[in-house]
């Protein structure tokens, strides 16, 4: 297969035809048994590369009776080989600071540091080595190829630069595929209208942000009197939160900017994290199981479900040699199938992007329940002011739930209410109670959307509200 070896190495000079709809047609196009009996050998090397250099795999697989030379079939991988977790890693960081005892390089060939905040507990570090960047690099600028973008289009990057991965990967991704990198950034006071002037001074051909985001500058842009589909995006491109896929989301971005929307995006620790990604002829995101294999697993057993079922993804690492992660659980839900591809890519498919994190569900009057849905059913409703809250208490046996749901101006609020109502017992089966406030109450995020409250005396007070309003 093209330029795929361990470690990885890809000609920096190397780029397909323009009128080509694939980076790499063999990798992208071959049968699918093919490309397995091919993971299948590649893991070999990554198991025992790993084996070999990362004592916390070692112990790790000592434990579960597995050894590299065990591997003899992907049903081998995904019985034999144990998954391991976030809370694994941070554990591993704390006894063997600052980059764990799964660095697999040494700490002088370290090239990038980044990770996450540390805001809900300690924070994991990510180290990331020269051909490692590289790889990221490459793999990134091919799956941007199959979007659409080319050498020479200007790419905005219009997410926060700092420890976060996704605008990092990005950026490089950009910068490999020839594009003209337009690092905006975001997270200051005021500059989300700034960036809505820059974008259509300077009208680049992609962006890249979180569809929150999105939706935010769109908003900010029609105040400060622009309309976003002067901008004249072609390709908007999103991670770090369910969105991209979700019709009610996507369709509500590409109808404020004219472009069309692509989901994409695992985990910052799966970087490249574009490894699953729609392309320009097909919707959801793609298993670009070449860069990284990729299981829908039984969150219970973590083996495979079948096609057409919902699981959580399970992701190992095919290029990466710093930190490579093998049989990692993300901790989401998604639906994956085999069905054929428009694009000609003969990879599975998530058709609804990534549902939200298995964690995030709660449970109400018996059905569950995840945020990304009340999303999708509120960006669909008429007169829906951009930003609601969803408020869950847990006094009683179910968890409950009302909705505090910005209204544009000018709209009537109680066919609103009733509306946003009706949607929700449609799409969920609930019957739920909403309060209707003016747009621009609730607070805006430059990043990922924070909407899910779980607050008692929040609660109450939205309540005694709704019955004052509804007389109910």
């Amino acid at each position: 297969m093209e330029f795929w070896s361990f470690p990885p190495s890809y000609p920096a000079d190397y780029y397909p035809p323009a009128s080509s709809r694939y980076w790499f047609k063999e990798r992208e196009t071959m049968p699918p048994a093919e490309r397995e009996a091919a993971i299948l050998e590649r893991l070999k090397v990554v198991c025992r590369y790993a084996y070999d250099n990362a004592p916390f795999y070692r112990r790790r697989w000592d434990e579960a009776g597995f050894y590299p030379d065990h591997l003899k079939s992907l049903e081998d991988f995904e019985s034999k080989v144990p998954v391991i977790t976030k809370q694994e890693l941070r554990q591993s960081q704390a006894a063997s600071p600052p980059f764990g005892d799964y660095l697999c390089i040494p700490e002088s060939e370290v090239y990038h540091v980044h990770g996450t905040s540390g805001t809900t507990g300690r924070p994991t570090a990510f180290a990331i080595g020269r051909n490692d960047w590289n790889a990221i690099a490459n793999a990134h600028a091919r799956i941007m190829w199959g979007m659409g973008m080319r050498p020479g289009d200007m790419v905005c990057i219009a997410a926060i630069l700092s420890l976060y991965m996704g605008s990092w990967g990005a950026l490089a991704g950009a910068e490999r595929l020839g594009a003209k990198a337009f690092p905006f950034g975001a997270g200051a006071s005021g500059m989300t209208r700034r960036c809505a002037q820059w974008l259509n001074a300077m009208k680049p051909a992609g962006l890249y942000a979180t569809p929150t985001y999105a939706l935010h500058l769109a908003q900010e842009a029609i105040e400060d009197g622009l309309n976003p589909r002067d901008f004249g995006l072609k390709f908007m491109f999103f991670s770090g939160e369910p969105g991209a896929s979700i019709p009610g989301v996507r369709d509500r971005i590409e109808d404020f900017f004219g472009a069309k929307v692509f989901d994409c995006g695992s985990m910052a620790e799966m970087s490249p994290w574009m490894n699953i990604a729609g392309s320009a002829e097909t919707d959801g995101m793609l298993c670009w199981q070449d860069v990284v294999y990729t299981e829908v697993c039984d969150p219970k057993t973590m083996h495979r479900v079948p096609y057409g079922q919902r699981g959580t993804p399970v992701y190992t690492h095919l290029e990466r040699t710093s930190q490579p992660m093998i049989r990692l659980a993300s901790g989401d839900l998604t639906l994956w199938v085999d069905d054929p591809n428009p694009c000609g890519r003969t990879y599975p498919r998530l058709p609804q992007g990534i549902f939200g994190r298995i964690d995030d569900m709660f449970t109400i009057r018996g059905e569950n329940v995840y945020p990304s849905e009340i999303d999708a059913a509120l960006n669909a409703t008429p007169g829906y002011g951009g930003e609601h809250q969803i408020v869950i208490t847990r006094e009683s046996t179910m968890d409950e739930l009302l909705l505090r749901v910005e209204i544009i101006e000018g709209t009537p609020a109680e066919p609103f209410r009733a509306d946003v109502c009706r949607r929700l017992q449609t799409l969920l089966g609930l019957r739920t109670k909403a309060e209707v406030v003016p747009k621009g109450s609730l607070p805006r995020t430059d990043f990922k959307a924070r909407r899910v409250v779980d607050d008692r005396a929040v609660f109450r007070e939205m309540y005694e509200q709704i019955k004052m309003e509804t007389g109910a």
